[in-house]
């Protein structure tokens, strides 16, 4: 299990790697997170929903996402409160308070679904959540050293040497563990160095005499890393292209699934753009994009209170194009209502106004992975849907797409706006070329999910490299 000194440690970079380093070595192994929160999920072929984290680490172990690699999944709706998804299923909706009385509950499906995969894999690679030095939640804890303690697992500790004190953040955690955790750990890796990892040879030493523990490494900064799916919405911006066509997506406060601008990220013709609060919309936009989110009518008022809602609607008078997805979806509408209160007080939203659809909040989730057909090009594209409502109006007889022989999205009359609620499309090649041609985009000849694939291999062999992956593998299977 690895575990962090604190969040964005890059713990899900290294369990991608090291599952891909293990899979490479000829093991059958499989990712696990016990508990994550994440609005960023994937649809998993057992018909659930996991994060998107996993779903990558499963793709390094050339494996098909599985609800028992992540079985509680938080997706935060307010400041205080999350769904929680239990083996993929919605569980039930709470606040921070009342979710600590529920976590005792959950331990035994969590240990359920990792004893599953354990059974049926030589080795299981576990991540961790936050930090182990967070003791005040150390009671009931199925996230770090709690789950550690039930499932009888050993622990290499992470640290992430970039953002600095990284002697005391090893240190100092294994001050503040109680012995019985601190003894369960069998060693550190150091993260994210930048220049020459000669030159902390001392403090590495200085960690192992400090702490008794064993070092597995020091992990160079992976400079291919924007090429893998993005686990915060922050790690978008870091893609390389300065010109282009101008794609701008809206950085929403509970945005959801925003792994759909991965492939546009890595399109060479295309400069990605994701907006943080408070920025304008520049002129120079080709495209906007509202993505998903787990909030639609309190992200319409975060979105008017940025001033987007004038700038949207700037954009759209200057021969601009703009896409909805899932939540952007709705938001394009004339209103958003949400009469039993799903996503919060129940109540109804005015929307943009520039597709003529209304929508309503309600029903079961709509959660599967689909082939599409594109309208508008006759081509086909394979995504997922996770959302819960309807929208109908006049737009919907302009359909984005046919799914399963039914309409699905809508067009405005000119084309400009389109909206959806399919994820996903843009990893289709053939269709993210096309559909980005028609909008005057350049674009290169690239497999989108082949340079992920081959981005992971090269991050297998960067670790390789850098640390020592049969002493970390040794530590649960003798090699």
């Amino acid at each position: 299990m690895l575990q962090g000194t604190g969040s964005n440690v890059g713990k899900s970079m290294l369990v991608a790697g090291l599952c891909r380093a293990a899979r490479l070595r000829g093991l059958s192994v499989a990712p696990f997170k016990p508990q994550n929160m994440s609005n960023n999920a994937a649809v998993t072929f057992d018909g659930g929903e996991i994060g998107r984290a996993q779903a990558l680490q499963a793709l390094a172990c050339g494996l098909q996402p599985h609800t028992d690699m992540n079985p509680v999944l938080l997706k935060p709706e307010s400041d205080i409160g999350a769904q929680v998804i239990v083996q993929g299923r919605r569980f039930t909706t709470a606040k921070a308070g009342d979710y600590f009385k529920l976590k005792p509950m959950l331990l035994p499906a969590v240990l359920d679904s990792f004893e599953r995969l354990r059974s049926t894999h030589d080795l299981v690679i576990v991540e961790g959540a936050g930090s182990p030095a967070e003791i005040n939640l150390r009671h009931g804890d199925i996230a770090n050293m709690g789950f550690a303690e039930a499932a009888d697992v050993p622990v290499i500790l992470c640290g992430d040497i970039d953002r600095g004190g990284v002697i005391a953040q090893i240190v100092g955690t294994q001050a503040v563990l109680a012995p019985t955790d601190a003894a369960r750990i069998a060693g550190f890796v150091i993260n994210k160095f930048r220049g020459d990892p000669r030159l902390f040879d001392d403090g590495y030493a200085m960690i192992e005499k400090q702490t008794g523990w064993r070092g597995f490494g020091v992990a160079p900064w992976f400079a291919d890393a924007w090429r893998l799916p993005a686990e915060d919405a922050l790690d978008i911006a870091d893609a390389p292209q300065t010109d282009g066509f101008h794609i701008v997506c809206l950085q929403f406060s509970r945005i959801a699934n925003f792994d759909d601008l991965d492939p546009l990220v890595a399109e060479p013709g295309c400069r990605v753009t994701m907006l943080p609060p408070g920025q304008p919309i520049p002129c120079d936009a080709d495209l906007v994009i509202l993505p998903g989110t787990k909030s639609t009518r309190s992200e319409l008022a975060f979105l008017r209170t940025q001033g987007w809602d004038i700038d949207i609607l700037a954009h759209h008078r200057r021969g601009g194009r703009i896409l909805g997805i899932c939540g952007g979806y709705q938001m394009l509408g004339h209103s958003v209502a949400d009469p039993h209160g799903i996503e919060g007080e129940p109540g109804t939203t005015q929307g943009l106004g520039l597709l003529d659809i209304t929508t309503t909040m309600g029903g079961d989730k709509h959660l599967t992975e689909v082939t599409a057909h594109h309208a508008g090009l006759n081509l086909p594209f394979s995504g997922y849907e996770i959302h819960i409502g309807t929208s109908d109006g006049a737009d919907r007889l302009r359909p984005f797409a046919h799914v399963a022989g039914r309409d699905e999205g809508a067009v405005s009359p000119d084309g400009r706006v389109c909206g959806s609620y399919l994820h996903g499309m843009f990893s289709d090649d053939i269709f993210r070329k096309t559909w980005l041609g028609k909008l005057g985009a350049t674009h290169g000849e690239q497999s989108y999910r082949g340079s992920v694939d081959k981005t992971l291999d090269a991050l297998a062999a960067h670790l390789e490299a850098h640390l020592d992956v049969p002493g970390l593998i040794s530590t649960v299977l003798d090699l």
